[in-house]
């Protein structure tokens, strides 16, 4: 009879152990599910392949007097490297003015680097720098170029986001506005709204499921019977 106090204690350890082990490996495979809902969100709302469009103005910055806003307009095309990070090359039609002076029609091709900052949420803000070649129309001038830029964007439904934009343009170059006066070359700002239509990887989020065993899966010791 006395040794049932010892059994029981043991039963007790024993149960307790098991409970600690199983809230542990359930608190690991949420844990689990959570980073993969993170990841699966960027290919369900988003994706590795992008269409960017946008319109909006633009503004110089030269050597004449009274600047004024002229159209903007840009698409192009991106490819995810990671989740954070994506290659784009966009081609740009947009005028620049000065106020009864002058207004010309340019264009330029832009090859940018783009960070995103929170890819695994509906709003996320984004940073983007690069270099490219501007051309006035029927290119007549050309010059290379460097810019960067910011801005913001939301995932409105799947595989479209809405994006307010803005990017400093600096020409190496002069001429851009027809006049050559002071020590600095010209430059100028675009602002726009827009669009990313994401396609393509449909099933990427399967085969991220699919690689990604969860904790109960991978630890038959603790599964439940």
């Amino acid at each position: 009879m006395k040794a049932y106090p010892f059994f029981i204690k043991i039963a007790t350890l024993i149960i307790i152990t098991s409970v600690s082990f199983k809230t542990l490996a359930q608190n690991e495979d949420l844990e689990v599910n959570k980073t993969l809902d993170k990841k699966t969100f960027f290919f369900d709302y988003r994706g590795a392949n992008v269409i960017d469009v946008g319109i909006g103005t633009s503004i110089i910055n030269g050597d004449l007097p009274n600047p004024i806003f002229e159209i903007a307009f840009r698409a192009g095309y991106k490819r995810s490297l990671s989740p954070h990070l994506n290659i784009g090359l966009t081609y740009n039609k947009f005028n620049l003015a000065f106020e009864d002076i002058y207004n010309e029609g340019f264009m330029s091709f832009d090859l940018n680097l783009e960070y995103l900052m929170s890819p695994y949420q509906n709003f996320s803000p984004f940073l983007f720098a690069g270099g490219g070649l501007n051309a006035s129309n029927y290119f007549t001038q050309t010059a290379t170029k460097f810019q960067g830029g910011a801005g913001i964007e939301v995932i409105a439904a799947k595989r479209l986001g809405l994006r307010l934009m803005a990017d400093y343009n600096f020409v190496l170059s002069d001429t851009l506005d027809g006049v050559i006066s002071g020590g600095s070359d010209d430059t100028y700002w675009r602002i726009l709204v827009g669009t990313n239509i994401y396609f393509g990887d449909g099933n990427k989020r399967e085969r991220l499921l699919k690689d990604t065993p969860s904790i109960m899966n991978s630890n038959p010791i603790i599964k439940e019977n």
